[in-house]
């Protein structure tokens, strides 16, 4: 009998400490493959007090700034680069950006603003209201809204 309770006092204390670690994981930080940190690191070698978060199953890095969001930077799970969204102020956007949210988002305000660039180089504006990522092209055009 108390072989069987000592099996299910280690039983319940392993499950017990994964699952925190699980939660811990999924709240505070998030497991990062090597080769996701790598590729950071080669590619942004200034890169410091790195925070990761996982975006639609992609690693997103997110450094730089009085937030540590100047800079955010996707790959995928192995290590590709996806994307960079450098910080900018509202005021940078172009002007037919801040028309189309004014027309179409009345009386809501853009809370972020970002210059993004892909893995092709193509470069968009993108610009935050009411929790939705509004994406432009170069110019100012309406791309895409993303949730």
């Amino acid at each position: 009998m108390k072989k069987i309770l000592s099996f299910v006092t280690v039983l319940l204390t392993v499950s017990s400490a994964a699952f925190t670690q699980e939660k811990k994981e999924s709240k505070d930080n998030i497991s990062v493959p090597a080769i996701v940190k790598t590729a950071l690191y080669k590619k942004y070698a200034e890169a410091k007090n790195v925070t990761w978060e996982k975006e639609k199953g992609n690693y997103e890095a997110n450094w730089g700034g009085k937030s540590g969001e100047d800079n955010s930077v996707q790959f995928t799970p192995s290590g590709n680069f996806i994307e960079m969204v450098k910080a900018i102020s509202v005021n940078q956007l172009p002007p037919d950006v801040i028309a189309y949210v004014k027309q179409h988002y009345q009386g809501a305000a853009i809370t972020e603003a970002g210059k993004v660039t892909d893995a092709k180089e193509n470069s968009f504006f993108e610009a935050e209201v009411h929790g939705k990522d509004i994406i432009f092209d170069e110019k100012g055009n309406f791309v895409k809204t993303e949730k």
